[in-house]
């Protein structure tokens, strides 16, 4: 199965969170209620640097996918 980089969650037990599951490496959840991440990844201390910049990367390409996806319904 492929799936999308990234994909629009939601949970009635948390009815203000907004969750993107993020499925490439680095794989994580973020909440962007709160920005809270969840890793889905074990990292060595040697993977430290280039996570800082992926994660850096990946959030700001998770952002700006929800605002896409709510673009669609407000059109």
């Amino acid at each position: 199965m492929t799936l999308p980089k990234f994909i629009l969650g939601d949970n009635s037990d948390y009815p203000n969170a907004i969750f993107i599951i993020h499925t490439e490496f680095p794989r994580f959840i973020i909440n962007l209620e709160n920005d809270e991440l969840e890793w889905f990844e074990d990292f060595d201390a040697e993977d430290q640097k280039e996570l800082e910049v992926e994660t850096q990367n990946a959030i700001k390409e998770a952002t700006a996918f929800y605002d896409a996806e709510i673009a669609k319904y407000e059109d």
